[in-house]
């Protein structure tokens, strides 16, 4: 089964919680991304999201092995929408299961970082007075000349 995973419209976290759970895991941790209604002093009204599907799915997966590998959890899903999303809808969801809290919660933010940095995703904004925009990653190419954050263990 695959970790990283696009949808369709808004996420839906109960959809992927059964692929975390473990009796061996005693912490779990997520992170939900929703859509806001302003960014950059535009008043946003909806979005919309496209990714390189294939090459995302690849490199989302490795973002999630890697996590798997540097903190010590056991099980970890990201989910990112795609298409036309309304204010207050779930854009993306990363989910971390581990045998104690600390290493979950380096875990998922280790994934969303990346992702955000990583996968081949874009985003257009609709604004309330009719004008819309694609919005760059600019920190993408900063990415990696970025040090990895350090294991987390303990817990």
């Amino acid at each position: 089964m695959s970790t990283f995973r696009f949808v369709r419209g808004s996420v839906s976290p109960t959809d992927h919680l059964g692929s975390l759970r473990d009796q061996a895991c005693g912490g779990y941790v997520s992170f939900e991304g929703w859509v806001r209604n302003h960014n950059d002093g535009h008043q946003v009204q909806r979005l919309e999201y496209e990714a390189y599907e294939n090459l995302g799915v690849k490199e989302g997966e490795r973002i999630i092995d890697e996590a798997l590998e540097r903190f010590q959890i056991e099980h970890a899903v990201c989910v990112h929408a795609l298409g036309d999303l309304a204010l207050g809808d779930m854009a993306v969801w990363v989910g971390v299961s581990s045998h104690h809290r600390d290493a979950a919660f380096g875990a998922c933010r280790y994934i969303i970082d990346e992702v955000k940095h990583r996968v081949p995703i874009w985003k257009k904004e609709h604004y309330t007075d009719g004008d819309s925009g694609w919005v760059n990653c600019e920190a993408c190419a900063s990415a990696a000349t970025r040090s990895p954050p350090a294991s987390v263990s303990g817990g």
